[in-house]
């Protein structure tokens, strides 16, 4: 008789249920603490059936959050602002296992999975390996060439401009904000990472190892080392900062910078805030040594790194994703909300988050500096146009550039799209689960049907010979697929599954335990300030001579095209 299949591969067990095998051919599901029993885990318990009857869905909890503009006008300026913050904080967070579960080697809790940092978690374990077809017993017994479902299926004809108005400011933010913690390894492989902070450490800044870090600072002052160039500080070069910075075989020593991110010199977006962070750096630096002339180098160094981490997290919930999720509700930073609540201060980046943060619609088809087109070709490792231009020209510039929708679909530039098909690779080396079973995970229904994914219906057939069953659709290309929300940037899958991810990772820093945010971890008030005031614009303004435009959209009439529409999309 054929060998029997696992029976794992059905992912028979629902709620979050575990599957385990038994004998030979048997499986059962250990529903502890899932709210639900029976052999699969689909018989609900009293507390659960009554919470599912009262439980409105995404789409109506962000149809809620992105119209009455008046009425939260209203609560913004209550009490009710804070319960609804934290509320968003504990049911987001509460999706995200803390401590980690899996990895990549590892589909069953194990000692090596949670202790070796080494890894990505994951959140849902892998396909197993003898399953009857790559995505468990659905689908082809082979998946589409990476190629053609990118050229067929990712690849922009034509540029698309975000409707909520996006920038390029925006864009480089977001790339410059994720290296810190998306480093995968290559030496070692897929499903590991070289950012062992796993999280907020601004590794990007100030390496990601001590002998880089050291090679970066100055030893006086606490501060990093930098260059004066027609008096404008900027980071220094290798030559002056001897740490290893990827650049083509043809860029001078002199041209290159020396930042904390070994790939960053790849694009002038990202040395713009490599620098606008080196300068605040000093800056802070400079007053806590006002405030505090006993400190050594090592305490001012260690304490401004902590300012400005809180600084970096502040910007991200209240400038970064408040633009993304297009709520009314202001978003709030506040640690204290979470004091009452059962809350982990630690964090895992997973490999699901890697994946999905790959916004690669967000790129324009070329960049326009002061007026002046530049092709990707002029751009990528463009060394001279950060001095040449300075910090203030190329942030109005950034500011006012419209970037591009992420999700419906064929918006990635054919200069990025490898990334994309190397992002499905990945995927399948690592045997990620199904797109369906990750958007039940994360509490959401699944899809029934291509034509229900995508909205198209020639487009759902393509898929639909492509993968064969819904339920055989690839995770990345079922978030890019997914038809996005009404005036939003993407699907309800990358927000859904993106934003636990998002405000674990923000709110599990040690900086927001109890034992840490007080004045005296950031030098007194006066650091604490710096944290709690922190934005985009502050940020910018306080670090050059004549403040531009910043914002991460595009001035409200933007002279490429129409208003930008008010209304919706998401990371929370």
């Amino acid at each position: 008789s054929s060998p029997a299949v696992n029976p794992c591969c059905y992912f028979p067990c629902q709620n979050q249920g575990v599957c385990v095998r038994v004998g030979l051919r048997g499986y059962e599901c250990d529903c502890t603490r899932t709210g639900y029993y029976g052999v699969n885990c689909t018989s609900p318990e009293f507390w659960t059936r009554l919470h599912n009857l009262l439980k409105p869905s995404p789409a109506f909890y962000h149809f809620i959050l992105t119209h009455f503009k008046w009425f939260w006008d209203i609560i913004n300026s209550t009490f009710i602002r804070d319960t609804l913050m934290r509320l968003v904080l504990t049911v987001r967070a509460n999706l995200i296992p803390s401590p980690p579960t899996f990895n990549s080697d590892y589909g069953y809790i194990s000692w090596e999975a949670y202790a070796n940092v080494s890894y990505y978690t994951r959140v849902l374990p892998p396909v197993p390996d003898d399953c009857p077809t790559p995505m468990g017993t659905k689908g082809k017994l082979q998946l589409p060439d990476p190629q053609l479902l990118a050229e067929r299926f990712l690849l922009r004809h034509k540029f698309e401009a975000d409707p909520r108005g996006t920038n390029m400011m925006f864009a480089f933010f977001a790339q410059h904000f994720t290296h810190q913690f998306f480093k995968t390894s290559g030496k070692m492989g897929r499903g590991f990472t070289k950012a062992l902070g796993h999280g907020v450490d601004l590794g990007h800044l100030y390496g990601d190892n001590l002998q880089r870090q050291h090679q970066l600072r100055l030893f006086r002052d606490g501060k990093l080392k930098f260059q004066v160039v027609d008096g404008e500080v900027y980071p220094p070069t290798v030559s002056e900062a001897p740490v290893h910075m990827v650049y083509p075989s043809g860029v001078p020593r002199e041209r290159q910078l020396a930042v904390g991110q070994e790939v960053f010199g790849l694009l002038p977006g990202l040395c713009v805030y490599a620098t606008l962070w080196l300068r605040e750096h000093n800056r802070v630096c400079d007053l806590l040594k006002r405030d505090h002339p006993t400190w050594s180098d090592e305490q001012l160094f260690q304490t401004a790194r902590l300012i400005l981490i809180g600084e970096t997290i502040k910007i991200v919930v209240e400038d970064y994703v408040q633009h993304l999720s297009g709520y009314y509700l202001s978003l709030k930073f506040d640690p204290e909300l979470l004091f009452g609540s059962q809350f982990q201060y630690r964090n895992r980046i997973a490999v699901e988050f890697n994946q999905l943060y790959h916004w690669h619609g967000l790129m324009p088809d070329s960049f326009i500096i002061q007026g002046q087109e530049y092709s990707y070709k002029q751009f990528l490792y463009n060394t001279s146009m950060l001095m040449d231009y300075g910090v203030e020209a190329l942030v109005e510039s950034f500011s006012k550039q419209v970037a591009g929708r992420i999700g419906g679909g064929q918006t990635i530039n054919a200069n990025v799209l490898h990334v994309a098909i190397g992002v499905i690779k990945e995927s399948r080396q690592l045997r990620l689960q199904p797109f369906n079973e990750y958007r039940k995970r994360f509490g959401m229904k699944p899809y029934r049907s291509f034509q229900e994914l995508t909205g198209e219906e020639e487009k759902a057939a393509e898929l639909e010979e492509l993968y064969g069953d819904i339920d055989a659709l690839e995770f990345y290309p079922g978030l890019l697929l997914e038809k996005p929300q009404p005036n939003g940037i993407f699907g309800e899958s990358m927000v859904e599954i993106g934003a636990p991810f998002s405000l674990k990772g923000l709110f599990g820093n040690p900086i927001c335990s109890p034992e840490y945010w007080k004045p005296s971890t950031f030098g007194g008030t006066t650091g604490f300030e710096i944290v709690k005031t922190a934005s985009l614009e502050k940020l910018v303004c306080l670090n050059v001579k004549k403040c531009p435009y910043v914002a991460f959209h595009v001035p409200d009439t933007a002279e490429h095209g129409s208003p930008r529409a008010a209304g919706s999309s998401t990371e929370l």
